[in-house]
């Protein structure tokens, strides 16, 4: 007898191929027809300030299969308000949120789509439990490793929006997702969207690091323990922050949709053909894509989904990287909002948790800073393409 998230799997999208007038081939991720499938409401993210309604957010959940169910663990925000503040570095009034500040909730779902609270579990990163950071935890990634699930995350040592230098990797892990254990933060460097491999590579532990605004690949010189024990590695991370013009792996601006900054996303996949690893972008939209996911005009500041695949054996050797998105923000809900959908950040769609189910690729995306996605493909369609259309000349 299959199961609920077995029956759910076979309805998703294989994804498919799109000629582009340069001769070019877009793949594109097909977004499930019931989407959003978590929202603030749902999760009673909401309020009322002088009797008039709001709508809080939850997003950029990081997802794992486990005990045949899924585990999603998003960021989930109330009580903010809208403001401005001036940027010294712009010289400009900018837009910015009061009172920001993020807890991840731990989800369960049967079937992948319907989710609910596993138990009342959070993980906070207000001051309450430590004080290493107290303004908010954002953008868990779940990474199973062995027995164990790290938790890979951002801790906040400044208040969003305003300040910067206030990112810092924060590590948890748990065996259950109830019970978690807060491992510390690397303190050294201002950093986020940090994804280590599930398992060492020729004795290897790589991680996957962003140093704004590009990806970068390092290995580990203390393994697993390293992020496990933060605080008594701290000289290594130190080389890690020292030796970063070393590491890289992706520059941004190669693109014009990977033009102001791109990121590691969700874990990264163990294929046949290497390591899967989709990423976020973040650029101009120009108008033909814009066009295939059926908007009227480009996007002159969209976040994006990409895609690439490591060498198995040695993952600083890239064999393929889209030279185009593999998804963009095209739903009201990913884009600029609507009455029933109204958004936090337009144009965002935010991959944090991927896995492969069946024959199926599923991805779980943030969406415009409120909502969380759901998107799907064939996994061998996007192994074919990445393989017969994205090569990279070594």
């Amino acid at each position: 007898m299959s199961s609920a998230l077995d029956r759910s799997v076979r309805g998703l999208g294989d994804g498919s191929l799109v000629p582009l007038r340069s001769g070019q081939v877009l793949f594109k991720l097909d977004s499930y027809e019931a989407n959003p499938i978590v929202t603030p409401q749902q999760l009673g993210l909401t309020w009322y300030v002088d009797g008039e309604p709001r709508i809080g957010a939850v997003f950029n959940g990081g997802a794992e299969l486990f005990q045949d169910k899924v585990i999603l663990l998003p960021r989930c925000h109330r009580d903010y308000r809208e403001s401005t503040f001036f940027d010294k570095k712009l010289g400009t009034e900018r837009r910015c949120l009061e009172n920001y500040l993020s807890e991840v909730w731990p989800l369960v779902s049967e079937d992948g789509i319907h989710f609910a609270r596993l138990g009342d579990t959070a993980i906070r990163g207000d001051g309450a439990d430590h004080k290493d950071f107290i303004h908010g935890i954002e953008d868990i990634r779940v990474v199973t490793y062995g027995g164990m699930h790290l938790l890979v995350g951002c801790g906040k040592v400044k208040a969003p929006f305003k300040e910067s230098d206030a990112d810092r990797i924060a590590v948890y892990s748990t065996s259950d997702f109830s019970e978690i254990t807060y491992q510390g933060i690397v303190e050294p460097f201002d950093s986020r969207n940090a994804v280590p491999f599930p398992q060492s590579v020729g004795a290897k532990q790589y991680i996957l690091l962003r140093f704004h605004p590009n990806i970068h690949l390092d290995v580990l010189d203390a393994g697993i323990e390293q992020l496990l024990n933060p605080a008594k590695y701290r000289d290594e991370w130190q080389g890690v922050y020292e030796r970063r013009n070393e590491t890289l792996l992706f520059a941004a601006g190669d693109y014009a949709h990977e033009q102001e900054k791109i990121g590691p996303g969700p874990q990264v996949i163990e294929t046949d053909e290497g390591w899967l690893l989709i990423y976020h972008a973040v650029g101009v939209l120009g108008e033909e894509i814009a066009g295939i996911y059926g908007l009227n005009k480009r996007i002159g500041r969209g976040y994006s989904v990409c895609a690439a695949l490591l060498d198995l054996d040695d993952p600083r050797t890239v064999r393929a990287r889209t030279a185009n998105p593999i998804y963009i923000p095209s739903a009201p809900y990913e884009t600029y909002g609507s009455e029933e959908y109204p958004v936090d950040v337009p144009a965002v769609v935010f991959p944090m948790g991927a896995f492969r189910r069946g024959d199926k690729l599923m991805v779980y995306a943030g969406a415009a800073d409120k909502y969380v996605v759901l998107l799907s493909c064939h996994f061998q369609n996007l192994l074919s393409y990445l393989l017969d259309h994205c090569k990279v000349n070594l």
